[in-house]
């Protein structure tokens, strides 16, 4: 019987939500930058609102305005049927809108229920691998935890930074690093020419090291990763996908004696 009440249940979604956010969209052309930054199509849960939202954004993007005639056409045009292209229905969407103030909450209400309906079919695909057990268990991790990642990597950052915060912020680091006695501002890779031309290793930079093959690239930065990790004491991971772990060890044990 239990098995039976969870098959009945119905996936998590909000219709007032996602009726809300699509209403806003038609009556206020900034709703319609905000829900975007939030939302994609496949996250609403009921089809015919998806349909809407992408009807919508496309007039957008094409410059197009968007009210109750223009959105009717643009839908006949997509071939949707006419119970959904219908004035009527469109009014009817408008009309049930309590703010269009609030498209953001209610796009994040419906991106919340989303991130849940992946987590839910996650988990049922888990579980039938688990409980069909065919496959090694390593394997089964893996596409497990690559299924999440793929999740939690699909939620979109949302909040935008008022100028006046980036700046004020700016400034204190601007007046910090004036009060330093170096120029390297950031953590020292130990080649000091390096430093002098980019002040050290900053904070969320990603540094890319290109070269031909057998250039040193993996030596230099072996290098960098030592100076950091015994001279800077700050905590160094390393990944490669070219060199045992027993080797890249080797050769730190060869920088650090000298041979």
């Amino acid at each position: 019987m239990e098995s039976e009440a969870a098959l009945r249940r119905i996936m998590p979604h909000d219709l007032e939500a996602e009726q809300s956010v699509i209403g806003s969209m038609i009556m206020n052309k900034k709703a319609i930058s905000v829900v975007t930054e939030i939302l994609v199509k496949e996250d609403f849960y009921h089809t015919q609102y998806g349909t809407l939202f992408q009807a919508i954004v496309e007039m957008f993007n094409a410059g197009e305005a968007v009210d109750l005639v223009t959105l009717q056409n643009k839908l006949r045009e997509m071939d949707v049927p006419e119970e959904v292209a219908s004035l009527e229905y469109i009014n009817k969407i408008v009309g049930f809108v309590p703010s269009i103030f609030n498209a953001k909450d209610y796009a994040m209400i419906i991106r919340n229920k989303a991130i849940l309906r992946a987590l839910i079919e996650t988990g049922e695909k888990i579980a039938n691998q688990c409980y069909a057990d065919n496959e090694p268990v390593e394997d089964i991790m893996n596409e497990a935890e690559k299924n999440i990642f793929r999740i939690i990597q699909s939620r979109r950052n949302t909040d935008f930074t008022p100028i006046k915060d980036i700046v004020m912020e700016t400034l204190r680091h601007i007046d910090q690093v004036s009060k330093t006695k170096t120029l390297v501002t950031g953590i020292p890779t130990g080649f000091s020419d390096l430093d002098n031309k980019t002040a050290g290793l900053q904070n969320s930079d990603l540094i890319l090291i290109a070269a031909r093959p057998s250039m040193g690239k993996t030596s230099l930065m072996l290098n960098i990763a030592e100076h950091v990790a015994l001279r800077e004491n700050k905590c160094v991971a390393l990944f490669s996908l070219e060199m045992p772990k027993e080797q890249i060890v080797n050769r730190l044990f060869s920088l650090e004696s000298r041979v």
